[in-house]
């Protein structure tokens, strides 16, 4: 037997059952800790995974609709900005996740007419917003006034949807991050699916 052989021979060679399970259960407790090491971090404050339940958003989500939330963009620097698609805790349920879009910003005042929604910015602009992305203009009267850290989030789904029309701005610590990617269905797979620029770019 040449050397090379023996050294294949030896590496081969299985351990005692006692040893070997001793080191499967090492490697898998190792891997494990590697993994959560990763992953927990991501979890908490990067990315995480949403399925889309219920039709407040329709047509633009559906239900079982997956989603990637990018919660670490507005931990650092960015606010979330008018058109984005939010998700954020239910103010009245914190153990509950709601997802919608954002209408009104900080300071703003949003009111809605049955010409339209529009919004009078924190230096005075008024704006009149275009909502392509609604499958019927549903027009309630109101007017609303947001206080500083407050925005005025709606659902696409005006019939349908439990929103700041209901239960009034949502802080901005409620919001847990922004749409960022729909993975499912295959057909649908986007970049910030949703988001709508209200300067005429969606």
């Amino acid at each position: 037997m040449t050397e090379k052989e023996t050294e294949t021979e030896d590496t081969a060679r299985p351990l005692p059952e006692k040893e070997g399970l001793w080191d499967l259960a090492e490697e898998v407790i190792r891997f494990t800790l590697i993994a959560l090491l990763f992953i927990v971090p991501i979890r908490i404050y990067i990315a995480q995974p949403y399925i889309v339940s219920g039709a407040s958003m329709h047509p633009t989500f559906e239900t079982g609709e997956y989603l990637i939330v990018d919660q670490l963009s507005y931990r650092l620097s960015e606010e979330p900005v008018r058109g984005e698609v939010v998700i954020f805790r239910f103010p009245q349920d914190p153990s509950k996740f709601f997802i919608k879009r954002v209408i009104g910003l900080p300071g703003e005042t949003v009111r809605s007419a049955p010409e339209g929604l529009s919004v009078r910015t924190a230096d005075g602009a008024m704006l009149s917003l275009e909502e392509p992305y609604i499958p019927a203009a549903m027009r309630g009267v109101f007017e609303t006034t947001l206080g500083d850290s407050e925005y005025f989030v709606m659902g696409d789904n005006r019939e349908a949807s439990l929103d700041s029309r209901v239960f009034g701005a949502i802080p901005r610590g409620a919001i847990v991050g922004r749409a960022f990617l729909r993975l499912l269905p295959p057909g649908k797979i986007a970049v910030f699916p949703g988001a709508y620029d209200y300067n005429g770019e969606d």
